[in-house]
């Protein structure tokens, strides 16, 4: 604690530009400002929205030297990123006042209180140490002057899978929080609610530690979200509470459930409005899985962690190793990666920014590593994965593909759903209609993108393959030419001692085989040569033996399995 003076309080103020990377400002707060990661989301969005952030109050001299610090890293970046150093008369934090003399470490952060205010608060936090059982002891507690006839709650649910996002939203709106406690749920299929936690008695629910779940979202640690809790605020003298937790319903994935209790009257309801405005604001800004590659996670997880989303971290693949025929690859440039850079104009124009692509072709020919190029080189683009099995998550699926647009959604064997109606069940017709339903209902100048894969594009539905607006360019994947085989040979054995002339010979012997079939010769061809001679060196012999195992020696199924069938066939 220290008198104000030399140590007058100050803030650095962080302004809008457009130039400067957000990911160059997101580090700058977190290095110089020290800010988590969340706190620094939460100021990059207020940047946005409000053309400014404000960092402190903090001590002149603190200020001085953190205004000094990331002025150097600005500069020596080469950005014009404008922050400002502004000396502030803060006054008592608690009561308003104007003579606030003392500064006050809390956390990360100093308030300045006045003499008056200093005694108040820890007297305060004296009371504050009461220790609690039960829930509705801790209501009685905090609203003691509230009758339970004048207190009103409001209720608000969001996906379970934004939870990070809410999470984030939580802790900015309700970090200042007089207490927090966890909740004993002892019934894991009900959902909690205050009227439930003002029960008494036998009835009444126990107070419990806080219970925290990992969510992986693809960064390097996971982000701990509460699974329960129960926040205790006041605002300008508005007592009020917050309950998050679980919404539970049979068969659907867990939602996440928000109620806000406050007294009755216009404070109240200000208060509980502006609050649910910030967390919808963070769930559509949805800054935690923008631009990433997800599925909704179905299965069970081994790891421990709870997901809702699974973020998939694929590496980047470079043109050069999508071994496709340059007509195929023309086309996929100027249909997807073409189209998305200028959708802009294309709007501009009264054009349709929407788009469906069908990639076709035989099992093994590359479609999945063609989406992953795909995936890694839209700029700012969502992807989405569906398989054919998760067609009946479509509804949650395009909810979050409008949400994180531009995006890419991706169904892989669409045949699967989408076959003749002459050969479907009522099952598998009503998720056709439900695919068609969603990409019809698509707004013109929706920022997404369908690409759908199948190995049987004669047996597909007329209604998705014969209509314009669903389906707007058909692209074969074919089997590898010879030219395509010689890449495929050298990507796929650039590990192993083999020569030209050996490579040659196993992409001409392999005519009619798929990119997988060649995969698997190029691990059979290093499996021989390490069991003949260590892995120094790869013959034909090699070749001859492999593609006897893959081929014959199997037989038809084999063959078959190993996308090697017309090989065999031409044979």
């Amino acid at each position: 604690m220290s008198t104000r003076g030399e140590n007058e309080p100050a803030q650095l103020v962080i302004h809008n530009d457009d130039d400067t990377p957000d990911q160059f400002v997101i580090d700058l707060l977190r290095q110089v400002f020290g800010k988590s990661e969340r706190e620094a989301a939460a100021l990059i969005t207020q940047i946005e929205q409000k053309e400014k952030a404000v960092c402190g109050p903090y001590p002149q001299s603190v200020a001085e030297a953190l205004f000094t610090s990331a002025q150097q890293r600005v500069s020596l970046q080469g950005h014009s990123l404008r922050i400002t150093l502004e000396a502030i008369k803060t006054p008592c934090e608690l009561c308003g006042k104007p003579e606030g003399r003392m500064d006050v470490r809390i956390g990360s952060r100093t308030i300045w209180l006045c003499s008056d205010c200093m005694r108040a608060a820890d007297d305060k936090a004296d009371e504050a140490e009461e220790e609690f059982d039960f829930a509705c002891d801790v209501m009685d507690w905090h609203f003691t002057k509230v009758p339970r006839s004048k207190l009103v709650t409001t209720i608000r649910q969001f996906p379970g899978h934004m939870r990070v996002d809410v999470q984030a939203a939580v802790d900015r709106l309700f970090g200042k929080a007089v207490r927090l406690f966890g909740l004993n749920e002892e019934q894991r299929y009900e959902t909690l609610s205050v009227s439930r936690l003002l029960k008494e008695g036998r009835y009444a629910l126990a107070i419990a530690p806080l219970q925290y779940s990992d969510v992986d979202v693809g960064e390097k640690s996971p982000v701990k979200c509460l699974d329960n809790g129960l926040w205790l605020c006041e605002h300008d003298g508005l007592r009020y509470a917050v309950l998050l937790c679980a919404h539970r319903e049979y068969s659907r994935e867990p939602g996440i459930r928000i109620e806000i209790l406050v007294p009755s009257g216009s404070a109240g309801a200000a208060l509980v409005q502006q609050c649910f405005s910030e967390l919808e604001e963070a769930v559509q800004a949805a800054r935690t899985y923008r631009g990433k590659i997800l599925s909704l996670d179905a299965d069970s997880d081994y790891r421990g962690r709870s997901r809702g989303i699974t973020v998939h971290r694929l590496p980047p693949v470079a043109r050069d190793e999508v071994i496709l025929p340059e007509q195929t690859l023309r086309l996929l440039d100027r249909n997807v990666l073409n189209f998305v850079g200028i959708r802009d104009q294309l709007r501009r124009l009264g054009q349709s920014t929407r788009k469906g692509i069908l990639l076709y072709g035989p099992p093994g020919t590359g479609k999945t590593h063609t989406i992953r190029y795909l995936a890694t080189h839209l700029p700012g683009h969502t992807t989405l994965i569906i398989t054919a099995e998760q067609i009946g998550l479509l509804g949650a699926y395009m909810s979050l593909a409008r949400l994180l647009q531009p995006s890419m959604v991706v169904i892989e064997d669409v045949d699967l759903i989408a076959r003749d109606r002459d050969d479907m069940g009522p099952c598998e017709e009503s998720m056709l209609n439900k695919l068609l339903n969603e990409m019809d209902g698509l707004k013109e100048d929706a920022d997404i993108l369908f690409v759908l894969t199948t190995n049987r594009p004669e047996d597909l539905e007329g209604a998705l393959a014969g209509r314009p607006g669903r389906i707007d360019q058909a692209i074969e994947v074919p089997l590898p030419d010879e030219t395509g085989r010689d890449k495929l040979v050298r990507l796929y054995g650039k590990g192993l001692p083999i020569e030209d002339a050996v490579v040659a010979e196993a992409a001409r012997r392999s005519d009619g085989t798929s990119c997988a079939f060649i995969k698997e010769l190029m691990r059979r061809l290093a499996q021989a040569s390490l069991a003949r001679d260590g892995g120094n060196s790869v013959i034909s012999a090699d070749i001859d033996e492999a593609l006897d195992d893959m081929l014959f020696s199997g037989g038809r199924l084999n063959a078959r399995l190993l996308g090697g069938a017309q090989a065999m066939a031409a044979g």
